[in-house]
């Protein structure tokens, strides 16, 4: 990126800065207000990655792929899955059906609590890093080579 370009997104990037934290901790609040309120995992996970897509969008994909690495995001896929799946498995273990969380703990309402907040947060990192992953394939350079139009960049 050339000086005079860099120079006149300065404003957005200072801004951008200064509104990730705030972003950021917003996704946790509704993440972990879901099961109390409105939200859940899956806005969660959508607010969450909006952060990287801005970031990536402001600063360029490449430096956001220096902080959200393609092999994060795989093994963050992979871990909101288990952690899904595992619930389930976990209480069909214990006895009851898949994803029935009263029979993991003691009492039946701490164990749909647990259940439900084990499972949302899965669902949050899955619905995260496929967002990003997503962002990350659409604003690679294979595949601005395959649409049959061409983008003019800024001079």
């Amino acid at each position: 990126m050339n000086k005079q370009l860099e120079q006149r997104h300065r404003v957005v990037q200072v801004i951008t800065k200064f509104l990730t934290p705030m972003i950021l901790l917003f996704a946790f609040y509704v993440q972990f207000h879901g099961d109390f309120g409105p939200g859940g995992g899956f806005q969660a996970g959508v607010i969450f990655a909006s952060v990287f897509i801005l970031h990536g969008l402001i600063f360029g994909e490449g430096r956001t792929r220096l902080v959200v690495t393609p092999n994060i995001l795989r093994i963050s896929m992979s871990l909101g899955l288990l952690l899904y799946a595992g619930t389930g498995v976990v209480s069909l273990l214990l006895g009851g059906n898949f994803l029935d969380y009263s029979v993991l703990a003691s009492d039946a309402v701490s164990g749909q609590h647990w259940g439900i907040f084990v499972v949302e947060l899965g669902v949050g990192i899955t619905v995260a890093a496929v967002m990003i992953s997503l962002f990350y394939c659409f604003s690679s350079n294979r595949f601005l080579d395959r649409i049959p139009f061409k983008i003019q960049e800024e001079e």
